[in-house]
């Protein structure tokens, strides 16, 4: 005897004019879980780097830290916007917080010295030692950070480009507030690129 079987079933999605065909057990894929598109990723990096440099221009002559962190948010939210990874995600977005609060803490003209309320001038975030100081000074020091973790993490040409902008942009900024911690940011940071030159060589 021969047992009857039933052929399988089909789901058919539809979406933004494409059609995708699998079996009724298998996770189907749509458009939005696919790579972000391409098509001006280039134009649109070349351009929020440009109005971040010239943030950091208007910046260092007038000394004044809240334009450039203005002027860096088309970089962040474009960066936001292209991150596709949980861990990569969680980098952008907090990236994106860490520079909302520092624009609040500028506007309402806070001040808080975090040397001397922990006793200490560095903790350890994410593996970094982070140099500390009025509270001010850890945004942009934080800003860093998470663009390193971008960069490592990300494997898209256009992430990493903007991840390389938001860096240089937040050492900038951190040289506008504080040149002294600047020198001690600069020493850690030329260290973990040594390190981060050697593991993407190797």
């Amino acid at each position: 005897m021969y047992q009857k079987t039933t052929p399988p079933k089909y789901h058919i999605h539809c979406e933004v004019d494409l059609l995708i065909v699998f079996p009724y057990n298998e996770k189907y894929v749509t458009v939005k879980d696919m790579a972000k598109p391409t098509k001006d990723a280039t134009a649109i990096t070349i351009g929020v780097g440009i109005v971040a440099f010239v943030g950091v221009l208007i910046g260092l002559v007038t000394h004044n830290a809240i334009i450039p962190l203005v002027l860096l948010l088309p970089t962040i939210g474009y960066e936001v916007y292209r991150v596709e990874g949980k861990s990569t995600k969680w980098a952008a977005w907090g990236l994106l917080a860490t520079v909302v609060v520092e624009l609040a803490l500028f506007v309402f003209n806070v001040s808080f010295d975090l040397v001397s309320f922990l006793n200490t001038d560095s903790e350890s975030f994410q593996g970094y030692d982070v140099p500390l100081g009025d509270i001010k000074i850890v945004g942009p020091i934080l800003m860093a950070v998470f663009s390193v973790v971008l960069f490592k993490n990300t494997r898209g040409k256009y992430t990493k480009a903007l991840s390389v902008i938001i860096f240089l942009a937040a050492f900038a900024i951190v040289f506008i507030m504080d040149p002294d911690i600047f020198n001690n940011v600069l020493k850690i940071a030329t260290n973990e690129g040594i390190d981060l030159l050697d593991s993407q060589l190797n």
